[in-house]
């Protein structure tokens, strides 16, 4: 009778209160879970390859055949699985599982010295960017934010930005003192530090809120999903995504090994320059977060497309440090 009473005595403003603070630590965790597992994970890792080459005497191919593969593999099998698990056990079991997978990754990936467990520490990290990287983090950002969700998911996106522009100047320092192995080490240690709290702490939204969420922003009956594999945008959706994605990624991949064994940069020149490249990102992941509330999403993508285009072959005919550094500003 007295919590009845007390939860009809609760006002819109303390209600709304409610709802800001934990859209509040929504955008927050997913904040630093991106940093840790996409930025720090995903994009730090390449600034290893070099010392791998020289100490382990692999090829260039064979150490950034290590996202290949590890992407090819859990992509198809584990991304519907993935989805899967959110729907079942919601986003926030996933994603501690997730950033779990990516700090043991790298611990291991900072003791190993054949290509085999090489490969096999690859693997988990990708899977733990799957359960932890921006598909758990979209769900999650979704379901809380009815509006503005472009601005909440270009503010969470942006500590990717962050994360990639920080961890050239964390591994370098790392590099130095440590060595690159413990460098990795540290690094896997430190996103179980950081992320892992953030999730476990997060709270979701209840589930009838997320249940009414479609009956009140839209009257058009729910999509099959099997519908959805019958229509041609989405084959044209996912071949674009694939071909974006695929073009960073291929650079982001190469980049260390360019600047450093083909053109003799130090390691502090080389640091500086992937956080300079990382930094201009985060400029374009708050202005197509702001673009995406106001223009067709449609349009937005066409013209991050167009520059990721427009972008590539200018690094490629980059052959003097000069031209590389007016190419990155």
């Amino acid at each position: 009778m007295f919590t009845a009473s007390t939860e009809r005595l609760i006002s819109p403003t303390e209600s709304a209160q409610r709802v800001r603070a934990r859209e509040i630590q929504v955008v927050t965790t997913a904040f630093i879970v991106m940093f840790c597992t996409v930025g720090l994970a995903l994009w730090g890792l390449p600034y290893y390859y070099d010392f791998m080459v020289r100490q382990f005497g692999w090829t260039r191919s064979q150490v950034t055949s290590g996202n290949a593969i590890s992407k090819l593999l859990i992509g198809p099998a584990f991304g519907f699985l993935a989805g899967w698990m959110i729907d079942r056990f919601g986003p926030r079991r996933v994603m501690m599982a997730g950033i779990l997978m990516a700090s043991i990754a790298l611990v291991g990936l900072g003791t190993v010295s054949s290509l085999r467990m090489f490969y096999f520490f690859y693997i988990l990290n990708a899977l733990g960017f799957v359960c932890g990287g921006p598909l758990p983090n979209q769900v999650l950002l979704s379901e809380c934010f009815e509006k503005s969700r472009g601005k909440a998911m270009g503010f969470a996106y942006l500590r990717i930005g962050i994360g990639g522009a920080m961890v050239p100047w964390i591994s370098n320092f790392l590099v130095q003192h440590l060595g690159w192995q413990a460098a990795v080490r540290s690094v896997g240690l430190s996103i179980l530090a950081l992320a892992f709290p953030a999730a476990y702490f997060v709270k979701e939204p209840p589930a009838s809120r997320i249940s009414e969420l479609p009956r009140s922003q839209s009257t058009r009956p729910p999509v099959s999903i099997l519908k959805v594999f019958t229509t041609l945008p989405f084959y044209l959706l996912v071949i674009g995504s694939m071909c974006s994605v695929a073009a960073i990624s291929g650079v982001q991949q190469n980049l260390k090994l360019f600047l450093v064994l083909d053109h003799q940069y130090a390691q502090s020149l080389a640091a500086r320059f992937l956080s300079l490249v990382l930094t201009f990102s985060i400029v374009g992941r708050l202005t197509m977060g702001w673009l995406s509330d106001r223009f067709h999403p449609k349009d937005v993508m066409v013209l991050i497309y167009s520059l990721v285009g427009i972008a590539i072959p200018i690094v490629i005919l980059s052959q003097s440090r000069p031209s590389l550094q007016k190419s990155s500003a």
